[in-house]
């Protein structure tokens, strides 16, 4: 049992530090995917390439979650990025982290 335990509290651990709860299903829920798709551009850019362009920097994490939050543009286009005040911070992260490891 207490193996068991440890076991489980390890697996939750490494999603937890991978972003791993963070989903399609939140992305839609947040209305991440009214303007943009995994694999393809919509309005936004594809999250696979958003997730190539920022690729190996270090500080892509925070940098994103800030432009999610505040809103952008220019990085991709013309076409402004909205603010997304009604997500909190925590919310922001887990998507930014599930955007980076898109393939």
């Amino acid at each position: 049992m207490k193996r068991s335990l440890m076991v489980l509290a390890a697996i939750s651990a490494a999603f937890a530090s991978t972003g791993a709860l963070a989903n399609p299903d939140l992305a839609k829920a947040k209305n991440c995917m009214s303007c943009h798709a995994i694999g393809t551009k919509l309005l936004g850019p594809a999250f696979k390439d958003v997730a190539a362009k920022y690729a190996g920097q270090k500080d892509a994490e925070s940098k994103l979650v800030a432009k999610v939050l505040k809103g952008g543009t220019g990085v991709w286009g013309q076409l402004p990025m909205p603010p997304n005040a009604q997500l909190s911070e925590a919310d922001a992260r887990a998507l930014v982290k599930w955007v980076l490891v898109q393939k």
